[in-house]
Parts: C-alpha cells; sequence; structure tokens
C-alpha cells in the first residue's frame, strides 16, 4: 500500500491550480460537482484549491457552500450580494486567484471532471488556453442551435478559429487569467481576447453531460447581449491602437454621401430649379454635419490613443 501511494504522489504535478466556479442558483448541483472536481484535483495535483463564486444566488447555495467548505478547507466561496453576470463573477473571482493554472467550469454539472487531462495535455505542450469542445451537447435545441449560430459569427468576425468559444470549460496559465478584461459578456470571447492578447489558444473535445438539476439560465436575451458585446470585441481588438481607421473611415464615407448630395443640389439650383423644399437637401446637409463630427471624434480618439502610448513609453523609461 506505501509502494502505491509513493506511485500515485510521483505523477501529480509540482503547479498549482485553482477551479474557479461561477453558480447562480446551483445548490442542487454544487455538492456533487466540487466533490468530483475535488477528486479529480487530488489524483494530479499536489496543490490544488476550489473557488465558487456565490452570483448572488436566490436558492440554498449559500448553505450549501457553508457546508461544504466546514468539511473541505481547500474549497471557498466568494458571495456576491446581487445577481451581476458571468463576466462579473469571473472577474470578481479571478482577481482572488494566485495560482499558476486556472481552471473554468460551470456549475451545473454538465463539464466533466474527468476530462481534465484532455485540457492539460495541450498545456503541457506550449499552450497558454485550451478550450473544452463539447463534442456532443447535452442541451436544449434553440441553445444548441443558437451557439452555433455565435460561434460561427465569432469566428468570421474576428478571425479566430474555434467551433466551441462560449464553453465554460476551461483551463489557462496565469499570465492569461492576469490579462483578462470581463464585463458585460465578455466571458463569451476569452479565447479572442487571448488571442488578441498574444497568447496561444487551442481546443479540445472532451464529454458534455446532462445537467445534475434546477434549470438552466440560458435565454433569448443572453442571446442577443453576446450577439451586441461581439461588435464591442470586435472593437477592442481591431482598432484599439487605430480608432480613425474605423470611426474616421465612416465619418469620410458619411461626409462623401452627404457632398454628393449637396452638390447635386447646387447643380440643380445653378440649373434654375428650386431645391429648398427638396429632402435630398436636408439629408445632405445631414449627412455631411454628421460625417464632419465622425472625423473630428476619430481624430481626438487617435489623440487619446497616442498620448497613451506616449505615458507607457515614459513608464518603461524610454522617451517618445
Amino acid at each position: 500500500m506505501e509502494a502505491q501511494d509513493v506511485i500515485d504522489a510521483s505523477v501529480k504535478r509540482s503547479d498549482n491550480v485553482c477551479a474557479l466556479l461561477p453558480a447562480y442558483n446551483e445548490a442542487l448541483n454544487l455538492p456533487t460537482i466540487t466533490r468530483e472536481l475535488a477528486e479529480a484535483l487530488e489524483a494530479r495535483f499536489h496543490d490544488w484549491e476550489i473557488l465558487v463564486v456565490n452570483d448572488g444566488s436566490a436558492d440554498d447555495t449559500r448553505q450549501v457552500m457553508a457546508d461544504i467548505t466546514r468539511t473541505e478547507p481547500r474549497i471557498s466561496t466568494l458571495r456576491l450580494r446581487g445577481n451581476s453576470g458571468k463576466s462579473e463573477a469571473l472577474r470578481c473571482g479571478l482577481e482572488q486567484i494566485d495560482a499558476d493554472l486556472v481552471l473554468l467550469m460551470d456549475a451545473d454539472g454538465q463539464d466533466d471532471p474527468g476530462e481534465l487531462d484532455a485540457l492539460l495535455a495541450p498545456i503541457d505542450a506550449g499552450i497558454d488556453l485550451v478550450t473544452g469542445r463539447r463534442s456532443i451537447r447535452n442541451d436544449r435545441f434553440i441553445k444548441r442551435h443558437t451557439s452555433r449560430l455565435y460561434n460561427f459569427a465569432t469566428n468570421r468576425m474576428t478571425g479566430v478559429k474555434g467551433r466551441d468559444f462560449n464553453s465554460g470549460y476551461k483551463l489557462m496559465r496565469r499570465d492569461v487569467a492576469e490579462s483578462l478584461v470581463l464585463y458585460g459578456e465578455l466571458h463569451r470571447y476569452i479565447p479572442v481576447l487571448a488571442d488578441w492578447a498574444g497568447f496561444r489558444i487551442s481546443e479540445v473535445e472532451v464529454n458534455h453531460r446532462n445537467r445534475l438539476g434546477g434549470a438552466t439560465k440560458f435565454g433569448r436575451n443572453r442571446f442577443w447581449r453576446g450577439m451586441l458585446d461581439l461588435v464591442t470585441v470586435k472593437f477592442i481588438t481591431t482598432y484599439d491602437r487605430r480608432p480613425f481607421h474605423l470611426i474616421g473611415g465612416a465619418g469620410l464615407i458619411i461626409s462623401a454621401v452627404g457632398g454628393g448630395l449637396l452638390t447635386w443640389m447646387l447643380i440643380l439650383r445653378f440649373a434654375g430649379n428650386p431645391v429648398g423644399d427638396r429632402p435630398a437637401l436636408l439629408a445632405g446637409v445631414t449627412l455631411a454635419v454628421v460625417g464632419v463630427q465622425l472625423v473630428s471624434l476619430g481624430l481626438i480618439a487617435e489623440l487619446i490613443v497616442n498620448l497613451d502610448a506616449r505615458r507607457r513609453r515614459e513608464e518603461l523609461g524610454r522617451p517618445g
């Protein structure tokens, strides 16, 4: 028995890991999923911990977590006063974590802790963030197909290769976790944000289970909020250092259309035709004014970016 213990200990990893689970009304699932996850981590790591972020749950999550943490000191909980959303729960949790590896999981039991080895293999191969791609999704028809649309749109708009961006099952290095700035629905775009920051990302297929209990938190409003945040992600990952290309470019196009309409009105006026009651005159003036405003806004944004770059260089001790 002692020899077996030595063998088991020798294969455990020297790096430490913290599993972060955002939970909203998951009291029915937390005892099972934390026990399964603790067993999986104990089998692979000498040093591990689990942090459950109670995102303002209205069920018995607070009492359930009090019972769990009483029996297992390596499991802790962070309670938010109100339901702030998954991105905010993850942000608060990441601020509390100090570990070499960070494992993200949903608390509904659909992510299988037994698939941890599949996530660790790419990390050991040099990948910075690996997402567990759900090979066969055990979700409702609407949720599966809206997710496919979302993944397709994210792939096309951002250029980041991936088939399951929104999977809650992710393993990342410390540097990736520290680089993330999450708000709104940006937790859906963690792979995109990591890729933009220069980290190496990958996906591996994992088993996806049925929900253990309780009700899903997915709704149509969350889908549309996520799609709107896709525009935000596209902007901050593509135009964060060259905002004039987007804002000023749009302004120049609008100004050109407005200028074309006003030129047309001017030609008609020289030809002796009345133009004061033509809608094209009002549209031309409006478009020209809006275009000039957008160009000005783009230039101001470029100035802000330039000043920020100068400040960074000064902080690094390099003159601009």
